[in-house]
């Protein structure tokens, strides 16, 4: 299934498969996968996290927990008519063509796109490319968007990330670390924003990650098959209901949601009034060094992830219990291999939490 956006933020690339459900499984039914819901929201709340990468078994909520993140995002402010989303804040979102915000366009609350990309998508539909149709009937250039551009301001999922091809990795790789999507190919020149929170899925016994692309995700989770009887069930009750009767099923859940969506937006506003003292970056970067990472993205990633939790739960300040609740997720797949330890890597984590913090984490 594909998250049709907005028709008004891009034109539907030709071939795309899209379909419309009334209602999405709600976030909050979601049974269990604290870990990977608890991500999410994070990754929402600051996007400069760095997205969330979601590896473990077949069946366990994965896309079902992504998919239903679109519903529940609050609305944002758009530029109406502008190909990009463009923020009506900042309405130069492309210099190979004049944006509709520039000359004081009228803007709009639209719903923030979710937007998959298909193992089997094409680089011009990637990044977009020369519109045919045009070029023929009008004997003109005009750049045809691709879903970097649906998913600007938004999110990218790729399920089964870890399949995807390597030249779309390095594609991908450039777009996350600069912002920006540069096209330069049959006479077009384009450069327009491409700024995302990336989320990927996957299956770690089908292949793993190339070290480049997984390093830029900010946040990993694992998400395991429930070993007990109780959690089973429930999750079979919930989701019979909701093939059943999906418009009953969301209306019961409809105040959770609401709850979670009114919670998110508050983090949002609270999240610049966050605190972060000298003493929890001295955790921070104690637990990195205790961890062996190479570079400084974890404190980076650590940093902005227990900002963004304690904004979620409401704190003035980070503290401990906040730089430990994201930690697992923030660091655990930026180790170092040890071919002589094969200790799992979050256990590694909590490890070094425990010698940090002085007690088990």
């Amino acid at each position: 299934m594909y998250i049709e956006v907005d028709t008004h933020r891009a034109p539907v690339i030709p071939g795309a498969r899209a379909e419309k459900m009334s209602h999405a499984f709600p976030f909050s039914a979601i049974v269990g996968q604290d870990e990977m819901k608890l991500a999410i929201l994070v990754a929402a709340v600051d996007p400069s996290v760095g997205g969330v990468l979601i590896f473990g078994d077949r069946g366990t909520g994965k896309s079902t927990a992504v998919r239903a993140l679109a519903a529940l995002l609050p609305k944002m402010k758009a530029v109406v008519g502008c190909r990009y989303g463009c923020d009506p804040a900042r309405p130069f979102c492309s210099k190979a063509e004049p944006c509709a915000g520039r000359a004081g366009g009228k803007s709009a609350l639209v719903g923030v796109p979710v937007v998959d990309l298909p193992l089997g998508a094409t680089e011009d539909r990637v990044v977009g490319a020369l519109d045919i149709e045009r070029a023929l009937t009008e004997g003109s250039k005009h750049f045809e968007p691709g879903l970097l551009a649906r998913a600007h301001r938004g999110f990218l999922y790729i399920d089964e990330v870890n399949l995807l091809e390597d030249h779309l990795v390095d594609l991908l790789i450039d777009v996350a670390a600069s912002g920006e999507n540069v096209v330069e190919r049959e006479g077009l020149s384009v450069r327009h924003p491409a700024r995302f929170v990336l989320v990927g899925s996957g299956n770690p016994e089908e292949g793993e990650l190339r070290p480049q692309l997984l390093d830029r995700f900010g946040l990993a989770v694992d998400v395991r098959t429930p070993q007990d009887l109780a959690t089973r069930i429930e999750v079979i009750k919930r989701r019979d209901a909701f093939e059943r009767d999906a418009e009953a099923f969301a209306a019961r859940w409809k105040k959770d949601e609401d709850a979670t969506r009114r919670r998110l937006v508050r983090a949002r506003e609270r999240l610049p009034e966050v605190q972060l003292g000298d003493e929890a970056l001295a955790r921070i970067a104690s637990l990195c060094m205790g961890l062996g990472t190479d570079g400084l993205r974890g404190e980076l990633t650590l940093m902005r992830a227990a900002r963004a939790y304690a904004a979620l739960q409401g704190d003035a300040a980070v503290a401990d219990a906040h730089i430990r609740t994201v930690a697992r997720p923030a660091l655990r797949h930026r180790l170092r291999r040890d071919p002589l330890d094969d200790t799992d890597a979050g256990v590694r984590v909590e490890r070094v939490l425990a010698e940090v913090f002085g007690t088990a984490a």
